[in-house]
């Protein structure tokens, strides 16, 4: 890392599941600057203190404040991670490291504070529809998990509000999304949307489509799945158009995503739209140009001239939860 004179700089954090980014920023006219960054596998650490003490070898005196953006529920300056084996608190990071201040945010919160940070080539637009400015905004992130969160607008600025709302109920829409529900529900008891729609989701219902089909699954694509990430894998073969029950897997994740995506606009009357991001969006836009996401979302009988109205954006910057979260100290 070159040498940075300034002694006033944030450390910014997106903590996932599967991943760990920290990002060194200083203070931006109009968004934090990025200066440094790094991503560390989750897995490998016991808890975010030892990824933290790695980053900010040579770098310690450098911070002063601190924000991390994380995937879970945070009460009262703490968190229990959903898919890590992890707490983490305010207060015991302020004392190991002794900055002046920290902040633990929900990582879908810190993700919708950087929405209105992005540039015209941050993100790529589904709809032609004309966005309308300063009303509510939707989020939508399918990644290792599932999350959602909404930006309310008042008083001149924009509102972060965290949710949980990947955890609400999955609510099949046709008799295949039905059988998907029975298939789920027989393995896990209730069938969250984060178990159809995340990266584990779109597993789960190609092993729905194989588990029911009269094909045996081909050797080359069960050899990928020992290799690679199963959804990574699903993904490529349904946009390569190299398996069938890949195909249908992708193109029901597709139609759900836009199912939920319709009813968090609704839920928020985010008239200013619906934003897409997570890891997955960007990596299966080919599948999202096509008609299934659009007619899902719109399908909401008396409701749909307004989901029709409503513009649709995939975030293309990887680091929008890390600028949300820079911004917000």
């Amino acid at each position: 890392m070159s040498y940075i004179k300034s002694d006033n700089y944030i450390l910014a954090g997106d903590i996932g599941g599967t991943k760990t980014a920290l990002g060194l920023f200083a203070r931006g006219k109009r968004r934090p600057l990025l200066r440094d960054f790094e991503i560390f596998n989750s897995r490998a650490f016991n808890n975010l203190e030892a990824i933290l003490q790695k980053f900010i070898t040579h770098r310690e005196k450098l911070i002063k404040k601190a924000c991390f953006g994380i995937a879970g529920p945070v009460i009262k300056g703490r968190c229990r991670t959903t898919n890590l084996a992890w707490e983490v608190t305010e207060n015991r990071i302020k004392k190991r490291f002794r900055w002046d201040d920290v902040r633990l945010i929900n990582d879908l919160e810190a993700m919708a504070i950087g929405i209105p940070l992005l540039n015209k080539q941050d993100v790529y637009t589904l709809t032609s529809i004309r966005m309308p400015k300063r009303q509510n905004i939707g989020l939508l992130a399918p990644g290792t998990g599932l999350g959602e969160s909404l930006l309310a607008y008042q008083n001149g600025r924009y509102f972060a509000i965290p949710s949980e709302g990947g955890h609400v109920d999955f609510a099949p829409n046709n008799e295949l999304e039905m059988q998907l529900w029975r298939y789920m529900h027989m393995i896990f008891g209730h069938v969250s949307v984060e178990r159809v729609l995340s990266g584990l989701g779109l597993v789960n219902i190609y092993s729905f489509f194989r588990d029911n089909s009269s094909n045996k699954e081909p050797a080359w694509l069960a050899k990928l799945f020992k290799e690679q990430d199963a959804s990574k894998v699903i993904a490529e073969a349904a946009i390569n158009k190299k398996n069938s029950e890949c195909v249908n897997a992708l193109n029901m994740f597709v139609s759900i995503m836009g199912s939920v995506a319709g009813n968090l606009a609704l839920t928020g009357m985010t008239t200013s739209g619906i934003y897409l991001g997570g890891g997955i969006p960007p990596k299966i836009l080919p599948k999202l140009k096509e008609d299934i996401f659009i007619n899902a979302f719109i399908d909401k009988g008396r409701f749909r001239t307004i989901l029709e109205s409503i513009p649709v954006f995939v975030i293309l910057n990887d680091k929008i939860p890390l600028l949300g979260a820079a911004s917000s100290v």
